[in-house]
């Protein structure tokens, strides 16, 4: 999202070889779906299976954001979101406040969950491993979409570049996140000949809130994270532009896949989807959060077109999805 990118311009070493570094990997990845789904359409996620009998319509239907530091602030900022989803569904909604990546895609597969948001990592290991279906993904009132990874660290921290992580601290999220693991490992390995745990120390702190936070108190020398997070974090007066300094900004990224469970019964599948593209943001929770990040809007997107550059970075870092 160019307003995005915009904002830590000033204070940022962008390398304008970060593209190249990912085009030498094979852009056309394929899926690796986990045997229990099948793939007859070729779109890359699990097809809603043809017997009826396999497919579910339950009363109460249970709905995840991915993991942030505090559910709680979430579980507010959804509310009015999930009162609509429940009017046009005419279902109960649960709100599932998860606390780790893992047990988000831990719901999924045991069929504990059913409508979903996945960071941008998680979403090919909720579509190969736990039959998730993207639908819809944030955006600008333009249509733009997408965040940054950034590697940040303190003021006075004695790193001005990635070269100076060398011998330090990085601090990542999970093993799942894109700008909190993948994106970043893939570039230090390519542009910079640096591997975790030889060249630099590694440590997770589990979200990108908690690598941000632990930046800013120093208990990270050096974090990698989603700029769309640390913007809100500023919006919301949790920590200030100051507190933090940028040593690198990648491309841009599509941001958290929305999604279904692929076994909901397609008529309520369908009405779950109508749901977030009628949904109008105007004077709501949603829109005073994620406005914060340049977002108004939910837009339709596919895994195996939006999702190719993660592939790609997934491909670099040589990940495997042993679903089974």
């Amino acid at each position: 999202m160019q307003s995005l990118s915009s904002l830590s311009l000033p204070r940022t070493l962008i390398s304008a070889a970060v593209a190249g570094a990912f085009a030498l990997v094979a852009v056309n990845a394929s899926a690796d779906l986990s045997s229990r789904y099948v793939d007859n359409d070729g779109d890359m996620v699990a097809d809603v299976p043809s017997d009826e009998s396999q497919q579910v319509d339950p009363d109460t239907l249970v709905f995840a954001y991915t993991p942030v530091e505090d559910p709680a602030v979430y579980a507010d900022v959804w509310s009015g979101f999930l009162d609509h989803l429940s009017e046009a569904t005419g279902k109960d909604i649960q709100f599932f406040p998860v606390q780790s990546n893992a047990a988000q895609q831990e719901a999924l597969r045991a069929g504990r969950l059913h409508v979903a948001g996945f960071n941008t990592g998680g979403v090919p290991v909720a579509v190969n491993c736990g039959g998730f279906r993207p639908f819809a993904m944030m955006a600008a009132e333009d249509g733009s979409f997408g965040y940054e990874m950034e590697i940040i660290t303190y003021p006075g921290s004695g790193i001005e570049s990635v070269e100076d992580l060398e011998g330090r601290q990085l601090a990542f999220t999970s093993e799942t996140s894109n700008s909190g693991f993948r994106a970043p490992s893939a570039l230090l390995r390519s542009e910079y000949g640096m591997e975790a745990g030889e060249d630099f120390e590694t440590a997770f702190s589990g979200s990108h809130d908690n690598s941000i936070l632990g930046v800013v108190n120093e208990d990270y020398e050096a974090a990698a994270i989603a700029n769309s997070v640390a913007h809100r974090m500023i919006s919301r007066g949790v920590i200030d532009e100051d507190d933090y300094e940028i040593i690198y900004t990648s491309q841009t990224f599509p941001t958290t896949a929305y999604g279904l469970a692929h076994n909901l019964d397609p008529e309520l599948a369908e009405q779950i989807q109508d749901a977030f593209f009628s949904y109008d943001w105007d004077g709501t929770a949603l829109e005073a959060e994620f406005a914060n990040s340049g977002e108004a809007q939910f837009i339709p997107i596919t895994y195996e077109e939006n999702w190719e550059v993660i592939r790609t970075i997934a491909d670099a870092n040589g990940v495997t999805y042993d679903c089974d």
